[in-house]
């Protein structure tokens, strides 16, 4: 077997882990949810979890991956102990490969969604009325056409590689992403509306925290950062040894924290400043309008009130959810890819080439069927499975992988790691409370 691959920096791992974590899970899920439940309320909800929960977990998967050096079947069969967690290994591997191809599967269709309007603010440009008409609406032809597109471009940065593929373009990209964001920030806060969204965003209503906020909170913490399905696994098994995983765990977390809740600092106004200009935001019962199509039933009209500048805006915009969306599909192709290249005798271009086909054809199904599956694939995936699976990390790395054998991993770059207040709360942490808090949440919310 040809020597594993490693990140040839440090914050060429960061772009890329941050690529993974910063995309449409923060850009347009966080934003979402936060509309869909109660505004402030979910965003309290989802800072604390985020650190309580997600960071544990993402420590959890980092670990095990440098560790390892290998995809997450192999990874999780290696630190089993017999028989019993060998098979519980294996099985929660290849789940975590499933789960993470059947998030690529719906994320590729909204990340088609935002090329075509990328596309449509430049016909729009150059007068081309009739293509920019087709170019917005949801017919199936033009979804099929750039989910097809993206999952091209997702495909030909794997297919390249660590570091020529996914760390090449993550800080190639992510830097690109940031400064569009804040722009259209300054942008949207100076408009009209801005500082009542601002109110409902930054200040909780707290007798709107519910088991089913909390859950759906959880849901969106682990799926902003790409975790439970083996993605921070596999980027953790490309790092270097000398690299400390902890600063950065956390270093990745409050880049995945911050860039969500500036997101939401542009949607959330963004959605108030389009209702100056005409549009609906809420539902009958009176309610904050949200769903996946939420950016696209509310900024349009925001765009067009802007006049000349606004066709730039949205194209700003646009490029900005693009770039969000590329940056994390990468990550998420990875993991079944690299279980094939490293599994079987395909090459990663063969890899590459017939999982991104698979999953462009069940993409293909679920836009067949877009009322019944696109919204269950996304319950099942983000909201329940990632959770569930991170469950299971965590509890490989407290209860079957030997307590030694996992400070050993974290001393290799982190020397005086028994000295800091990191390992005295976090082997216990990740053994008994996040397990414990996870499972409550989804029992209470049963309940």
């Amino acid at each position: 077997m040809a020597s594993r691959e490693q990140f040839s920096s440090n914050i060429g791992f960061v772009m890329a882990a941050a690529g993974s974590a910063i995309g449409l899970g923060n850009i347009w899920g966080f934003p979402t949810q936060t509309a869909s439940n109660g505004g402030a309320a979910f965003v309290l909800a989802y800072f604390v979890l985020a650190f309580c929960l997600a960071y544990p977990a993402l420590m959890a998967e980092l670990i095990i991956g440098r560790h390892a050096r290998a995809n997450v079947v192999t990874a999780l069969r290696g630190i089993s102990t017999g028989p019993v967690t060998y098979k519980l290994g294996s099985f929660v591997g290849y789940y975590g490969v499933i789960v993470a191809s059947l998030i690529l599967s719906f994320y590729a269709i909204i990340a088609g969604w935002m090329l075509a309007y990328l596309l449509e603010s430049v016909a729009t440009m150059l007068g081309w009325a009739e293509a920019g008409s087709w170019l917005t609406e949801f017919g199936f032809e033009r979804n099929l056409l750039f989910m097809a597109v993206f999952m091209i471009l997702t495909m030909a940065i794997i297919a390249k590689g660590v570091a020529a593929g996914i760390e090449k373009w993550s800080t190639r990209l992510m830097p690109m992403l940031l400064v569009l964001l804040l722009v259209l920030i300054v942008y949207v806060l100076m408009q009209e509306g801005a500082a009542e969204g601002l109110r409902v965003y930054l200040l909780p209503d707290i007798s709107q925290i519910s088991p089913s906020l909390i859950v759906s909170a959880m849901g969106q913490a682990f799926f902003s950062l790409s975790l439970g399905v083996g993605t921070m696994l596999i980027y953790g098994s490309y790092l270097r040894e000398k690299e400390s995983l902890p600063k950065l765990g956390a270093a990745v977390t409050l880049m995945d924290v911050g860039i969500a809740f500036i997101a939401g600092l542009l949607i959330i106004p963004a959605i108030y400043v389009a209702k100056q200009y005409g549009a609906d935001i809420f539902t009958d019962s009176g309610d904050l309008i949200a769903g996946p199509d939420l950016i696209f039933r509310v900024l349009p009209v925001l765009f067009d009130s802007m006049g000349g500048v606004g066709l730039w805006v949205a194209f700003a915009f646009f490029l900005l959810m693009s770039i969000a969306s590329l940056t994390s599909s990468i990550s998420m192709l990875e993991v079944p890819v690299s279980l094939a290249a490293e599994e079987t005798s395909a090459s990663r271009i063969q890899a590459t080439l017939l999982i991104g086909s698979a999953i462009f054809i069940f993409a293909t199904v679920i836009l067949l069927n877009f009322d019944s599956l696109f919204g269950f694939v996304i319950d099942l995936t983000t909201v329940y499975s990632q959770p569930l699976l991170g469950v299971v990390m965590c509890l490989f790395v407290g209860w079957i992988w030997h307590r030694n054998n996992l400070l050993q991993e974290i001393r290799k770059g982190h020397a005086d790691i028994e000295n800091t207040l990191f390992w005295k709360i976090w082997p216990a942490y990740i053994k008994f409370f996040c397990p414990v808090l996870i499972l409550t949440a989804f029992i209470q919310n049963v309940i």
